[in-house]
């Protein structure tokens, strides 16, 4: 056995041959974090070291008109006059929430939108539409993100603290003002990290590995995510190539 060297961290992986990555460059930075890209037999990607926020955009039961009776905070969602992750009667931010019915999968929370979306479902008021953060292991970038990869592209995502992996697809735009290093609560329960949108998440020790033009901008199943996710990452190289992609 080997392990992968990160600052802190050692990650035991099975000891294998490998040919060299055929580039890794500088790709972007955020903030305090820097993207670095790679390649590995005809597969492209850029990798980032970062904590993990948990997002609950797209859950069900993500916000509610009584503040603490939603998984999240209503401070994550918006204010009056500008709700940016609420369906609203207007369809404009300066709307009213909309608030789910009688029918829908929670009645009496508020519809949260993600900025991936089911376009078959052509009424925001439809909490179907959107990308349920509770179900499906998603991601969010920056807007600068978005100069290298697009909303439904794959992504692994690396738990360095105990070696849990998980497939992820890109779901959700942040704002510039956030630190990057985002996902939701179903991604941050694959890897074994606290999910509760409130308090949960970690300050460091997750790697990302986001797959640039390999989705088709629509929502996927989990179990289509995972089985995708998988195998783009065993064709850059899997976890004995993490360390030569890492700077």
């Amino acid at each position: 056995m080997v392990a992968i060297a990160v600052p802190g961290v050692s990650l035991p992986v099975p000891q294998t041959a490998a040919p060299k990555p055929t580039r890794i460059v500088r790709l972007f930075q955020h903030q305090d974090t820097v993207a670095w890209s790679c390649a590995s037999s005809g597969v492209n990607a850029f990798i980032y070291q970062a904590g993990m926020a948990v997002d609950a955009d797209g859950a069900y039961r993500a916000f509610h008109p009584s503040n603490r009776r939603g998984l999240d905070s209503l401070d994550h969602a918006g204010y009056p006059g500008h709700w940016w992750a609420l369906a609203t009667d207007t369809g404009k931010a300066s709307g009213r929430p909309v608030v789910q019915r009688k029918g829908d999968p929670a009645p009496g929370y508020y519809v949260s939108m993600t900025s991936l979306y089911d376009a078959t479902i052509p009424s925001e008021r439809n909490p179907h539409r959107f990308v349920d953060a509770a179900h499906v292991p998603y991601i969010v970038l920056p807007p600068v993100g978005f100069k290298h990869a697009k909303l439904g592209d794959f992504a692994t995502v690396i738990n360095l603290r105990n070696g849990k992996l998980a497939g992820a697809i890109l779901a959700e735009q942040s704002s510039s003002e956030v630190r990057m290093g985002e996902g939701s609560i179903a991604l941050a329960k694959a890897l074994g990290i606290d999910p509760n949108p409130r308090t949960g998440g970690v300050d460091d020790g997750v790697v990302y590995v986001i797959y640039p033009r390999t989705g088709n901008g629509k929502p996927r199943h989990p179990t289509e995510i995972a089985a995708i996710s998988q195998h783009l990452f065993r064709a850059l190289g899997g976890l004995h190539r993490l360390k030569s992609f890492l700077p």
